[in-house]
């Protein structure tokens, strides 16, 4: 079992910036995949970002591509986003997920934390 828990979003206006954390318990957070999804009102949850178990690797959302960053620190048990010129079409709940599949789902999910970008 692992636990997620996210932090750092907020209200940001448009072409601010935001990192959100992500804490995973367990002694099994280096083996995973990690990564990001978000949920907009009204509509499905969408993938954003994730990263392989060593960091090597990070695959974005056209949408993101170029703004945000996914990074991981195996020694913290964290992932990481850097958003950068954020948009009011960015607007979501974000959940920070474990053992990230083919960039549609997860094995586990935090919480989730909510980025609001005004325009």
């Amino acid at each position: 079992q692992v636990r997620l828990v996210e932090s750092g979003g907020g209200l940001v206006q448009t072409g601010g910036s935001l990192t959100l954390s992500c804490t995973a318990s367990g002694r099994t957070f280096r083996s995973y995949v990690m990564g990001w999804f978000r949920q907009a009102p009204g509509k499905e949850r969408e993938f954003v970002a994730s990263i392989s178990s060593g960091g090597v690797s990070a695959y974005y959302a056209d949408s993101v591509k170029g703004r945000f960053t996914i990074s991981r620190d195996n020694a913290k048990n964290s992932v990481y986003l850097q958003m950068n010129s954020l948009k009011p079409e960015d607007t979501a709940i974000y959940y920070c997920a474990a053992d990230v599949v083919q960039f549609i789902g997860a094995r586990y999910w935090g919480q989730g934390t909510q980025v609001t970008v005004s325009s």
